[in-house]
């Protein structure tokens, strides 16, 4: 309250010092990914960024995505370093299956009673993000809003615009049946499945952050916080080749909900499922919460990350190229004339 009993934002639950101190101490963070194209500076109401001039026919691809009830175990376990970085790659998988390449990105963090710490650690897994992905973090928003959220807690949201040349889209047409399927290993639950998964954790199994995952030398923290893989620098110099048909991210749905998104109508696939071995979480939740494996599936991307469509003719020295550089991959499968997903 101020004067004679009257009213302030302060009062109300909105500190605007504080806002303005955790936005100041961003601005580095914006800075360091910056580039040469990055025209507008911290604080203006909008970002710039100019088009690229070595792209032949630009289309700008855009997406937005959050991290979904991830969140909760970050704020279970008071690590808030690791959600900004998984929204990043999410949202760079997400244009990188349509051919794009990304340009900047902006973030939206809302939250009841702003902690100038937290603010600090969730943007700077931000801006590790972006500079992973060689993208700018043109701007965002930072929102203090009492009473909407509970202690402790807030909600992240990410933007992102990339570029790509109209005749190198990814839209599915150049995907035949008898192509191939090849599958990228995730690097854990990614950002997705989060709910069921929580729920087999802590209540079910009612185990809490700091205890070890059975069958795991790892906490259930460090488990379920891995940071959400990018799959832009090992595919890149092979869309840049033109050697991929098409691409499908695997978030929720699995990869029965995701791969016929990124197939002609009329398609579908045949997945081999002994051609990868399931990663020891994934079998933990399954034991834990006595899931059904069809379910597993349905909701979990169950180590697959991203799937690569190729001609079969491509596939083997596509597999042999990624593995000259160090990166895992296999043949999943195949395109086939029957629409839907289908595991043999």
């Amino acid at each position: 309250m101020g004067a004679r009993g009257s009213m302030d934002y302060r009062a109300a639950g909105v500190d605007l010092e504080r806002g303005d101190r955790a936005k100041a101490g961003l601005k580095d963070l914006l800075g360091s990914t910056s580039d040469a194209l990055t025209l507008s500076k911290f604080g203006t109401f909008g970002g710039l960024y100019a088009v690229p001039p070595d792209v032949t026919e630009p289309v700008l691809v855009s997406s937005a995505d959050g991290v979904g009830t991830k969140l909760k175990v970050a704020f279970a376990a008071g690590e808030h370093g690791t959600v900004g970085h998984d929204l990043v790659n999410h949202c760079v998988n997400d244009i990188l299956v349509q051919g794009a390449k990304p340009l900047f990105f902006l973030d939206y963090l809302a939250t009841g009673v702003l902690e100038e710490c937290v603010v600090h650690d969730v943007v700077a897994g931000v801006a590790r993000g972006c500079k992973e992905n060689a993208c700018a973090l043109l701007g965002g928003e930072t929102a203090q809003m009492p009473g909407f959220y509970a202690a402790g807690e807030y909600d992240l949201a990410g933007f992102i615009v990339g570029i790509v040349s109209r005749a190198r889209i990814l839209d599915g047409s150049r995907v035949r049946p008898g192509d191939a399927l090849v599958g990228l290993p995730s690097s854990g639950l990614h950002t997705n499945g989060y709910s069921l998964a929580r729920q087999i954790v802590f209540e079910a199994a009612g185990l809490e952050v700091t205890d070890r995952l059975p069958g795991h030398d790892e906490t259930v923290a460090t488990a379920l916080l891995r940071v959400h893989r990018s799959y832009l620098d090992v595919l890149w110099p092979e869309l840049e080749e033109g050697t991929v048909s098409a691409l499908s991210h695997i978030t929720g749905g699995g990869i029965p909900g995701n791969l016929p998104r990124s197939l002609p109508e009329g398609l579908g696939a045949e997945i081999d499922r002994g051609s990868w071995q399931v990663p020891p979480l994934f079998r933990a939740l399954q034991e834990l919460g006595a899931v059904d494996e069809d379910e597993m599936l349905r909701v979990f991307n169950m180590g697959v990350g991203m799937v690569v469509v190729l001609t079969a003719a491509e596939a083997g020295p596509f597999v042999r190229r990624l593995g000259a550089r160090g990166e895992a991959a296999w043949e999943l499968g195949r395109v086939v004339e029957r629409p839907g997903v289908r595991f043999q």
